[in-house]
């Protein structure tokens, strides 16, 4: 991942050292656990840890030194610590275990912190956006479909529909946790041939880990339902930020994204301030589902395992990681810093003059005794008159001879606080 979209506390989880800290960390447990049972001589796991380096970049560049002799990385890594430790406990290290028993282990170890990573910043973006939607809850604004005029609704009523979609992203987010955080340490093909279960027990109780049945590898629907958790979070947050990016254009500017003081929206044109911040959310979430593709297609592997999964999952895991918690804080921010303009609000829902009354004024005549299709023909016909003449819509409805309705009946269509009474509903769910 560039460094533009690495934030320091998920990156690290990534970082060469930090994955082969977690490398030794399983092998110092898993030899443990078997001097426990009497499989390596007394003495041999303390000798171990005694002798274990710090996993630095000198340890980090020592291990590449050494795979361009094994062309295989777990056990270039196996060499170099058993060279630290020295014999003979060193040559306990990896005792009975396949390299996948500490590969899978340790990417589901790294994958479960990321979870927790994302699901607390998610948390936190939920609390801004409920803030929001509650502060907004009676502020008035035109409704859009089709991106044109329909009804009025509310500002807080399109946040609660929001948050109430994180939620479930949130839900998704704990499940996935689940799916992520297990372990095996079986074995060549997943039979405990040479290692007993117990020693699996251990290192994953150690962990917080589960151990699962497995063949030589992890199965990969586990990983898959993680990279569909990012994906799941990037595409709500890319719904919010396209609504924003609308919502700000300069025909509409019904919205704005915060802008700090010093800031450039353009480097040729000084009056301008884009919504960058949902311009990147949007084209952030494309990777995050690109990735989930790819790992969609790591769930079907030869046999008791191929590693056709494993140069995809060395990319596509922690950038999806990383994209996910970077996607998440980015629209925390662009919402906890978001201007919204209510006047403007108000003044688009004037825009057309009343005709956004329309359904109203329609329900209005069939209730007075007309059919609904000459009724439709009816307001059909005095709304395209009052958006072509600039006369509101009542005054319109008023001085029709088709339509024959009460002052009362004339006052009710066009009374906002009706129309939007139930919009609350959507904010009330947040206390669900």
């Amino acid at each position: 991942m560039i460094d533009r979209y690495a934030l320091p506390e998920m990156a690290n989880l990534f970082a060469d050292a930090a994955r082969m800290q977690r490398w030794v960390d399983i092998e110092l447990l898993a030899t443990d656990a078997q001097e426990r049972l009497g499989v390596v001589p007394a003495g041999t796991a303390a000798a171990c840890r005694a002798g274990a380096p710090v996993v630095d970049s000198g340890f980090v560049a020592a291990v590449a030194d050494r795979e361009t002799v094994t062309n295989h990385d777990v056990a270039a890594f196996v060499d170099v610590l058993q060279r630290h430790i020295g014999m003979p406990a060193g040559a306990y290290i990896h005792h009975g275990l396949t390299s996948t028993d500490v590969v899978d282990t340790a990417w589901c170890w790294a994958l479960r912190d990321a979870s927790n990573l994302i699901i607390d910043e998610l948390e936190k973006l939920i609390d801004v956006a409920t803030d929001l939607a509650r502060a907004h809850r009676t502020t008035l604004m035109i409704g859009r479909t089709h991106g044109i005029h329909a009804e009025p609704t509310t500002f807080g009523a399109k946040v609660a529909l929001w948050v109430l979609q994180l939620r479930r992203d949130l839900a998704r987010w704990f499940a996935a946790r689940d799916a992520v955080s297990v372990c095996k340490l079986s074995g060549a093909v997943g039979t405990y041939s040479n290692i007993d279960p117990s020693v699996e027990r251990f290192v994953g109780e150690s962990l917080g880990l589960v151990p699962v049945p497995a063949t030589q590898v992890i199965n990969r629907d586990r990983h898959a339902e993680f990279l569909w958790a990012c994906a799941s979070l990037g595409t709500t947050a890319e719904s919010i930020a396209i609504e924003l990016r609308h919502l700000q254009r300069t025909e509409v500017n019904e919205v704005r994204e915060g802008f700090s003081r010093g800031q450039k929206g353009s480097s040729a044109m000084p009056h301008k301030r884009n919504p960058i911040s949902a311009e990147t959310i949007t084209g952030l979430s494309r990777v995050l589902r690109g990735n989930l593709q790819a790992g969609l297609q790591d769930v079907a592997l030869w046999h008791e395992r191929d590693i056709s999964h494993s140069s995809t999952e060395r990319i596509v895991l922690p950038d999806s990681a990383m994209l996910a918690f970077y996607v998440t804080r980015r629209l925390r921010n662009l919402l906890a810093n978001l201007e919204v303009d209510a006047a403007q609000m108000r003044r688009n829902l004037d825009l057309l003059n009343g005709v956004v009354y329309s359904q109203s004024a329609l329900l209005a005549l069939v209730e007075n005794g007309k059919s609904r299709d000459d009724a439709y023909r009816i307001v059909q016909e005095l709304s395209r008159r009052s958006l072509e003449s600039g006369q509101h819509f009542r005054d319109v409805l008023v001085s029709s001879l088709d339509v024959d309705l009460t002052k009362e009946s004339i006052v009710s269509i066009f009374d906002e606080t009706r129309v939007v009474a139930n919009a609350g509903r959507a904010v009330d769910a947040l206390d669900d």
